[in-house]
């Protein structure tokens, strides 16, 4: 059986311009929902309007490390639109320092505030920042709904995150050969604490590197997921299907 015969959600990606032929390639994969992920007021409200044109997409809204300069004005507006069912991706990235860090940090302080207060999932990224990511998590209260997407940390960070209840998604990554703490990682997850997604454009899975990346693709993250943890593809499926509506209670709602 493969990833293709089985039902699919990407829990995280960044549709644009072409997100009707995009969806409609998914589809014929198997991949039925599609939560689009806003990085700053303007992406976050094309997601917004993605996600009334079509049935099978939702919205997050949020400002990413990178943008953490720009600051929060508009955002908390677009957490009241219909189908905007999480807050971020937002988090620490210390590998680009596109803002400056103490600027991250207050920004990611802000927006765990902003999940508590409409009680909404939040979702993080985070890179070569883990200590303070759960330094901030801890100070501010770790949300109810909690999900690192785009896993890149090893077994010892996985331990961390789902001990503070969070889910673990994993990306592309897991399936490059150079990745083995990620790999590890993904083998090592509860299995009710799995999520995968592509981050579409970004990071195709093997055997897709160097292509842009594309939600139809979320089948294959799972194929590499089930590879390693010498588990049917259906398995994957099925917990990946049931663990995002968990992660994500307005997938369920709405």
């Amino acid at each position: 059986m493969t990833s293709t015969d089985v039902e699919w959600i990407d829990n995280h990606c960044h549709l644009g311009d072409d997100a009707a032929e995009a969806i409609a390639v998914a589809n014929q994969a198997g991949v039925t929902k599609f939560i689009d992920v806003g990085c700053d007021l303007a992406t976050s409200q094309g997601c917004v309007d993605r996600a009334a044109a079509f049935d099978q997409v939702y919205a997050t809204a949020g400002l990413h490390p990178h943008e953490a300069k720009h600051g929060l004005d508009g955002l908390e507006a677009l957490l009241r639109a219909p189908k905007v069912i999480a807050v971020g991706e937002c988090g620490l990235d210390y590998h680009y320092d596109h803002s400056p860090r103490q600027t991250q940090r207050d920004m990611f302080a802000a927006q765990i505030s902003l999940a508590h207060r409409y009680e909404l999932p939040l979702v993080i990224h985070t890179r070569e920042a883990w200590d303070e990511t759960f330094e901030i998590l801890d100070t501010e209260g770790v949300p109810d709904h909690t999900i690192f997407h785009c896993f890149t940390g090893g077994p010892d960070e996985a331990a961390a995150g789902v001990e503070r209840g969070a889910w673990l998604s994993f990306s592309g990554i897991v399936s490059f050969t150079s990745a083995a703490d990620v790999q590890q990682a993904a083998v090592e997850c509860p299995i009710d604490k799995l999520l995968v997604e592509t981050d579409s454009p970004y990071l195709s899975p093997v055997p897709h590197r160097g292509k842009p990346n594309q939600p139809a693709w979320v089948g294959v993250v799972g194929e590499a997921v089930a590879s390693l943890r010498s588990q049917p593809v259906t398995d994957i499926a099925t917990a990946t299907w049931s663990n995002t509506h968990r992660a994500y209670p307005g997938l369920n709602l709405r």
